[in-house]
């Protein structure tokens, strides 16, 4: 099959952000999903005007706000909520508190929401923000504060009807919890015994579904059992790497080896590890908490990022969060497949590499699309206050993976693209049926 890539076809592309005025260059997110996102539009034959549409976020919210910390100084911070696109729900997305992030970068993630979104067929749209802090160097009250005079900011910009966000990096069920909190102390008293479905990720004490804390991993398995016979695969046996070994990489190591697949390579920021055989996902978390480096874990030998990328294996885990797939590493990976299990860590040049190498490339809007289910499912418990089962949870995930994923095959099919272009082009061939139906106001 002559497929397109991922650069195919760019005929309206370029003219289309110039009347937008957004620069296809400086490599940010924002610009890189949003050149992938129009291509794709073009390749399932979406109008201008609708690409035009999905192209700009509905809203930009950008908050400042003084924080007291313990040593009885106030410092200001700088939180955003960017609200992409409404057009099949509420705006839905995480929130994430991080030292390194900018308008554009969620720009590029509350798009990403949308299309993945979309992708499920779920009811939401997309969104994205949170503050630029960083956790690590804030004590518990500290970051206790930052989040409440974040949710208190931005309180009258969302609701469950409305926008309802949910944890990313830097955000446990624990700021969930202050969060909602917080939004429900800013609500009229006759709304707030209507406010737990406000926010997604909390404590199952206040709300929380159980199985939301790993229904991104429990949805990369169903898919990866949907979609392995493709290439002559199946999870026993299958051996793997995964480069980030933080909350969703070891998430998906733990998911996967208990499946009977083998974990043989790890790299995070202080180097990798390799084994001939295996290793256990917990003796390597266990490594990172005690001393904060992979090498020493039983049975391993540590060796560089070139060595990494370079170990035969049938299945790389991009875990390490956006951007991280350089043109260097791209040219490095051994790997026949790849899965973004982080929102975004490839870059333009590494994309046109691996297609050009023939690399099958799983993009993270499938890949970590179980976390946006669980919330989903979370937030309907909230609303009708009948909780799921866990089989049920389970199988609702599963129904919504597998119907995803056989989307994307089908898209691949139809439109001989790579799984990228299927990917958003079964998205937004979707939403551009719904503005068809709605029309656009006025």
């Amino acid at each position: 099959m002559n497929k397109a890539g991922p650069q195919d076809p760019v005929r309206h592309q370029s003219a289309i952000m110039e009347m937008l005025g957004i620069s296809g260059s400086g490599g940010s997110l924002y610009s890189q999903v949003i050149q992938r996102m129009l291509a794709a539009a073009e390749v399932v034959g979406i109008p201008n005007d609708i690409q035009m549409i999905l192209a700009r976020p509905k809203n930009e919210i950008v908050v400042n706000f003084p924080v007291l910390m313990d040593d009885g100084d106030y410092r200001m911070y700088t939180g955003y909520r960017i609200q992409h696109n409404d057009a099949l729900g509420p705006f839905k997305g995480g929130m994430r508190f991080a030292p390194l992030m900018s308008r554009d970068d969620l720009g590029g993630l509350a798009m990403l929401m949308m299309i993945k979104c979309a992708l499920l067929r779920l009811p939401f749209g997309g969104a994205a923000g949170g503050v630029v802090c960083d956790p690590h160097v804030l004590s518990r009250d500290e970051l206790m504060r930052v989040v409440r005079r974040f949710a208190a900011s931005i309180a009258h910009h969302i609701g469950p009807d409305y926008d309802i966000p949910g944890p990313d990096v830097g955000a446990d069920s624990q700021v969930m919890a202050w969060f909602a909190d917080t939004a429900a102390q800013m609500t009229p008293d006759r709304m707030r015994q209507g406010m737990r479905p406000i926010v997604t990720g909390k404590p199952v004490e206040i709300g929380g579904a159980s199985g939301r804390d790993i229904a991104m991993s429990t949805g990369f398995i169903h898919m990866l059992r949907d979609i392995l016979p493709d290439f002559n695969m199946k999870l026993s046996g299958l051996r793997f790497s995964v480069c980030g070994f933080g909350l969703m990489g070891g998430q998906i190591a733990r998911a996967l080896t208990a499946e009977g697949a083998k974990l043989v390579g790890v790299l995070d920021r202080q180097g990798g590890i390799v084994s001939s055989s295996s290793m256990e996902p917990e003796a390597v978390s266990e490594r990172m908490k005690t001393d904060g480096v992979l090498s020493g874990v039983s049975g391993t030998r540590a060796v560089n990022e070139e060595a990494f990328f370079r170990e035969p294996v049938d299945l790389l885990i991009l875990a390490a969060g956006e951007q991280i797939m350089s043109r260097q590493r791209a040219e490095w990976v051994a790997a026949p497949v790849v899965a973004e299990v982080a929102h975004a860590p490839w870059t333009a040049d590494s994309d046109d590499i691996l297609f050009q190498r023939g690399v099958d490339v799983m993009p993270s809007v499938l890949c970590n699309a179980g976390a946006v289910v669980g919330s989903f499912l979370e937030w309907t418990q909230n609303r009708t206050y009948i909780p799921w089962s866990s089989i049920e949870f389970d199988r609702q995930i599963e129904q919504t993976m597998v119907l995803a994923t056989r989307r994307v095959k089908l898209a691949r099919l139809r439109f001989e693209c790579d799984w990228r272009t299927a990917a958003y082009g079964a998205a937004v061939e979707h939403l551009g049926r719904v503005y068809e139906l709605r029309g656009v106001f006025p």
